[in-house]
């Protein structure tokens, strides 16, 4: 145990001398010295004089909401690398320059306060305020600057997202990203040709779309890129959605073979062509195979026999969701195009062909069949939602049935009994007729927006686009109307977030691992697990927490937590008892990552792909409950963190097992969670826990997932498939398809037991 007198003398020491200490912050003059209006009123850029580039980390912008609104401030944060690459800043060894910031965001036909935080390379910061006067915008009559607020948001809501990515097609800007109080935000710079569903999206912190037979990025800046033009492969134009695909980005061309039937996943940097999935000439094998004439059901372009409007990749159990307007969903084995199930109306055309009918999921009793069914998507618990149209074919006969209403639609899909059951919708009494277009997303659990695109669609005008924010209660949080003439003001629309933006972007990823449990002796110290996976080193920090953890309302923190480091060999590679000791102490310090208190100890070390255990005992055999975490200081690196594990003696109270982990700045990753007990008895392992559970929790405490005994759950197969499946049939996994955020996984024993239990997240790659 460490002397009191020697704890106090070494904390007055780090106080003076720290400030004694002159910050690059303190040394470094900033001075904004003006603004320039950028291609639209949303888009301005800061001219900044730097005395010294070299030491800046990066710069943040944040713009004040306006008085009254419910929305988070926008903010972007550029490294100074970033800067450079970008040609907004000169590349050293230039020192003493001029940096161009650019801001996006912007309110138009308002004076802006816009907040700037400057961070240096040894943790120090300092902000300045400025404002930027915009010019108005005009909207064309597309109704964006003046929505009809069916029901505003107010102070009282929450929402896991804040802002709104239209995939519009009304004006010569689209498309467009409004706020959740419903203001405009941002308008494409690139003009559009060709309005009538031009295909977009938002990935990557940038703006992707098309015109004609070409894709295009356009960052936020403004800055436009042609990545591809695809006519030299027979592509005429690019239609309905860009959506997330294994490895790139699935868009959809009309080619002169056929049309509104093919899917190419195409490089998100480069637009090259990555697979090609050919609708006609899929579903034709699987016709022929099973003794039928595909002649009578696909056909050759221009007849729109298939009508794809969006596709969804299920990386859990590697399969493209395809929606084909006219027919059904039908699901893909990614690597073969063989067709794994297909669901929808079995009133159409499609299922009298006994080769397509053989893939058809029973629908389960209480459930109804997607129809004329848009924006397919997999959910965070891995169930596949659409916004179900209503509407019957427009050209396949018999057309099958049609409601006359469209409402979201969430099914979870058992492939065990080949049975799909409805186990969400939002009907609004059966009151929207909205026949073409429209989508449904999630962002957080159970937060949607919902756009109902063609509202009396087939009925003399007026016609509305409809947007609707929906929180985790169900409640309504948001709900605007916009006139529109087929479809184009708001045809597809997705939740995104602009309130943190990074650059560049630390895509999906696991970043960082918090193990929490009870730290005795012999087999009952706190263990972690890593694997560094690729081909570059990772450099990180890692930490050992006790007595700060009575600020949290621990009760029995380890007072003196001793943290060790051992490479796959079991050789031990590091080790620190007081983090002010550890040779790269200041990294940790200008990371922001200094523990609270002098005992708690911190490693900043850079590793070797490999795998990798974190050892935390206590310098006295006192137990305590200890928190041990592992930060990623080089997600831009070629490689990642994966198969991330706590091992602790399980206890009831706050002696539970807690993984906490963090899923990226961005888009969703799919990961495996399991609670392991019994079978770690044949590692050698005593006193283990016979029965455990699982539960997960996101950032605000909500529980979103559970589960006790893993085989019970619907999504077993898929644990299974990627080769997860625990030993013992009392242990338990989840499968769960998560969005950026942060989440926490519990595990405790079923009925109160106790014992020495293991939690693993595997990030599916």
């Amino acid at each position: 145990m460490k002397a009191c007198s020697l704890i106090i003398v070494g904390a007055v020491f780090m106080v003076f001398t720290h400030l004694a200490r002159a910050t690059q912050a303190d040394d470094t003059t900033i001075t904004i010295t003006g603004h320039t209006a950028g291609v639209t009123p949303f888009i301005s850029r800061l001219t900044l004089d730097v005395s010294d580039t070299t030491v800046l980390k990066s710069i943040q912008f944040a713009i004040d909401s306006k008085p009254g609104s419910v929305t988070r401030p926008l903010s972007g944060t550029y490294s100074n690398d970033y800067l450079v690459s970008r040609g907004f800043e000169p590349p050293p060894p230039a020192t003493n320059t001029t940096v161009t910031l650019p801001v996006y965001g912007l309110y138009a036909g308002y004076l802006n306060i816009v907040r700037l935080t400057y961070r240096f390379l040894d943790g120090s910061s300092k902000q300045a305020v400025t404002s930027i006067d915009t010019a108005a915008f005009d909207d064309q009559g597309c109704g964006y600057n003046n929505p009809t607020k069916l029901q505003p948001r107010t102070s009282s809501t929450s929402l896991s997202y804040d802002y709104i990515f239209d995939r519009s097609a009304c004006g010569d800007y689209s498309p467009i990203i409004l706020d959740s109080d419903g203001a405009l935000r941002w308008v494409s710079t690139l003009p559009t040709q060709s309005a009538l569903f031009a295909s977009s999206t938002f990935f990557d912190n940038a703006v992707y779309l098309t015109q004609g037979s070409q894709l295009f990025r356009v960052e936020l800046d403004g800055a436009p890129l042609l990545l591809a033009d695809y006519s030299n492969i027979g592509v005429e134009n690019l239609h309905h959605n860009i959506d997330p695909g294994k490895t790139g980005l699935l868009i959809e061309p009309d080619t002169t073979s056929y049309f509104e039937s093919t899917i190419l996943e195409v490089n998100s940097v480069d637009g090259r062509v990555l697979k090609t999935f050919n609708m006609a000439d899929i579903i034709s094998a699987a016709m022929i195979a099973g003794g039928d004439d595909p002649s009578q059901f696909v056909y050759p372009t221009p007849t729109d026999w298939f009508h794809n409007n969006g596709a969804a990749y299920n990386r859990a159990d590697d399969s493209l969701i395809v929606s084909s307007r006219e027919n059904f969903l039908i699901c893909l084995d990614y690597e073969t195009s063989a067709i794994k199930w297909i669901l929808g109306d079995t009133t159409k055309k499609w299922y009298t062909f006994p080769s397509l009918k053989k893939f058809a999921l029973t629908v389960a009793p209480g459930s109804l069949p997607p129809i004329g069914q848009h924006a397919p998507s997999i959910t965070f618990d891995q169930n596949v939602m659409v916004y179900d149209n209503g509407q019957w074919s427009a050209f396949q006969m018999p057309p099958g049935e049609e409601r006359g209403y469209a409402s979201p639609r969430k099914y979870s899909i058992d492939l065990t009994a080949n049975v799909a059951t409805e186990i969400w919708n939002y009907p609004q009494g059966e009151s929207i007729f909205s026949p073409f277009c429209g989508s449904v997303y999630e962002d957080a659990p159970f937060n949607y927006v919902v756009d109902h695109a063609f509202v009396n669609g087939t009925l003399p005008p007026p016609q509305y686009a409809q947007l609707l924010g929906l929180d985790a209660l169900g409640e309504k949080i948001f709900y605007y109307q916009y006139p529109t003439t087929g479809c184009n003001t708001a045809y597809n629309s997705i939740p995104i977030h602009l309130e943190s933006t990074k650059f560049p972007v630390v895509g999906p990823q696991a970043l960082n691992l918090s193990l929490r449990g009870l730290v005795s002796t012999g087999d009952n110290v706190l263990i972690g697990g890593f694997i560094v996976s690729g081909t570059d080193p990772k450099t990180m920090v890692l930490r050992a927490l006790g007595p700060s953890l009575s600020s949290y309302g621990i009760s029995n923190p380890l007072s003196d937590p001793l943290l060790s480091v051992y490479n796959s060999s079991g050789v031990l590679i590091a080790t620190n008892d007081n983090w002010q000791s550890d040779p790269n102490y200041l990294l940790v310090e200008s990371n922001g990552l200094a523990p609270a208190n002098p005992l708690e100890s911190a490693i900043a070390v850079t590793l070797a792909p490999g795998a990798y255990t974190v050892v935390v005992t206590g310098t006295d055999p006192a137990p305590g409950i200890a928190l041990v975490e592992l930060y990623d200081l080089a997600p831009f690196s070629n490689s990642t963190l994966g198969n991330m594990s706590g091992r602790s003696f399980v206890g009831t109270g706050d002696e539970v097992l807690i993984s906490g982990f963090i899923v990226g700045d961005v888009g969703s990753a799919t990961v495996v969670v399991r609670a392991i007990g019994p079978s770690l008895a044949s590692y050698g392992v005593s006193g283990v826990l016979s029965d455990p559970t699982l539960a997960i929790y996101d950032s605000t405490g909500a529980l979103i997932a559970s589960n006790d005994n893993w085989q019970d759950n619907t999504n077993s197969v898929d644990v299974q498939k990627n080769g997860l499946a625990p030993p013992n049939a009392l242990e338990s996994a989840l499968v769960l398809h998560l969005p950026a955020g942060t989440y926490t996984a519990i595990e405790s024993g079923a009925d109160g037991g106790t014992g020495i239990g293991l939690v693993e997240v595997y990030t599916l790659q």
